[in-house]
């Protein structure tokens, strides 16, 4: 069986996740995905790693069109996606609707768990917003940052310390068993990202490319998608 290979950041990993079998089983192909910080998969696609099919943020995916690695015409917007705090299932919810709220939140919790803060949308956002409630350098023997949103808000879940708390895209904690959503980063903090897919330049399939890019994007996957958290 051929293989359809995407690049994504994590946020719409449950996405195609959700819609694989059905694809799968209309087109003949096994999807073979790759999710991580969307700084991480840009590298690997330029790197020449396979891909047929990339999702990214907006600004990331202009730019590959620009150096000639995504088509030009093919980028399509999957939903604006929003930066959360989460915290284990079944632990206390802290108050974050406020900047003191949050920064208490954060001051209070044992652990903070979050994605790579270089190369991760949520990780870079979350990097700066410790840094405007002065805790970035306070605050640094409680950071546990892994690759990716999804993997931290795994570790997460795993831990059996008290007091943890999270911040990473509401979609990867909305999909991660044994976290949940406490609510998103206050007004002043907030950070929506368009997440956009687009064909590959080297796709070995561009039809096939194509007709995941339709069910991505399109009616078909919308229930899957706001049920993460996408909004659009």
């Amino acid at each position: 069986m051929n293989n359809l290979h995407i690049l994504s950041g994590g946020a719409a990993a449950a996405v195609v996740k959700g819609v694989q079998a059905e694809f799968e089983a209309a087109n003949g192909l096994q999807v073979k995905g790759t999710f991580s910080a969307v700084g991480a998969m840009r590298d690997q696609l330029v790197a020449g790693t396979p891909c047929d099919l990339v999702i990214l943020t907006r600004p990331l995916i202009d730019a590959l069109v620009a150096s000639g690695h995504v088509v030009a015409g093919s980028a399509r917007s999957l939903g604006l996606v929003k930066t959360g705090v989460a915290v284990r299932s079944g632990t206390p919810v802290p108050a974050i609707a406020t900047r003191e709220q949050l920064r208490q939140a954060f001051e209070e919790a044992s652990g903070i768990y979050f994605p790579d803060p270089q190369l991760a949308t949520a990780g870079i956002h979350f990097m700066k917003v410790l840094t405007a409630l002065g805790l970035n350098e306070r605050l640094a023997a409680k950071f546990r940052p892994y690759p990716n949103g999804a993997t931290a808000m795994g570790e997460m879940a795993k831990s059996t310390e008290a007091g943890l708390i999270g911040c990473t895209q509401v979609t990867e904690i909305n999909y991660t068993p044994g976290v949940q959503l406490v609510g998103n980063l206050p007004p002043e903090f907030e950070l929506a990202t368009d997440y956009t897919l687009g064909i590959c330049s080297q796709a070995s399939n561009p039809a096939a490319a194509q007709a995941m890019a339709d069910l991505l994007s399109g009616p078909a996957s919308q229930a899957v998608r706001r049920q993460g958290g996408f909004e659009f």
